[in-house]
């Protein structure tokens, strides 16, 4: 019985620690991995279609990948990363942007939710609950509607500050309904890896 308990503690979180990334120190290894998330949603953040003031983009593919394999702690501190870089004007934002005026797009409440997403993930993970394709998918659904809380919320209030205020109607209509599909699909791919990343492990 003290070996079964033993053996499920030894069993990795999350997917991040099932990886060899050689002598690399337990420091070393979170930094790598927490740059290497940031790296990952920049770049699918060039993915992007301008289609009004949000545009489509791959970032939150990224996101609820990088939350589930580093777990809440380091998939959190990676997208904030990613944030607070991106406004010091490393130029990963969309279509090659970065910099403080970042702050005033209506968009950049999505950027912000980043990080709340990625830890939401992560705390799933961390239960197992990427290890199963319908598990995943409510998870990575779940989490993608928290994300459009912190979205709407700032595209309404940076659209009302520059005199355009909206109804509850027309702010889900411009940054809302358009993306419902491409965040289906998305959701679906994450869904999908996960559990395919788990087994790919457990078989090496």
């Amino acid at each position: 019985m003290t070996i079964n308990k033993t053996s499920q503690s030894l069993k990795p979180a999350v997917f991040a620690e099932a990886l060899n990334l050689g002598r690399l120190s337990g420091v070393a290894r979170d930094v790598l991995l927490i740059l290497g998330g940031a790296l990952l949603v920049g770049a699918l953040a060039q993915l992007s279609i301008p289609i009004g003031p949000v545009p489509v983009t791959g970032q939150t593919l990224g996101v609820l990948l990088v939350g589930a394999a580093l777990g809440a702690k380091r998939g959190a501190t990676s997208l904030a990363t990613y944030l607070v870089l991106g406004l010091a004007g490393v130029p990963w934002f969309a279509n090659f942007t970065g910099g403080p005026a970042a702050l005033l797009k209506p968009s950049f409440g999505f950027i912000l939710g980043f990080v709340f997403v990625a830890a939401l993930v992560g705390v799933g993970a961390e239960r197992g609950w990427d290890r199963q394709l319908p598990t995943a998918f409510a998870l990575y659904f779940g989490a993608s509607v928290v994300l459009y809380v912190f979205g709407l919320t700032y595209l309404w209030a940076a659209l009302a500050y520059a005199g355009k205020t909206l109804s509850l109607g027309t702010l889900l209509q411009v940054g809302l309904v358009p993306f419902i599909p491409g965040d289906l699909l998305k959701t679906a791919i994450a869904a999908g890896l996960s559990p395919l990343a788990w087994k790919l492990v457990n078989r090496g």
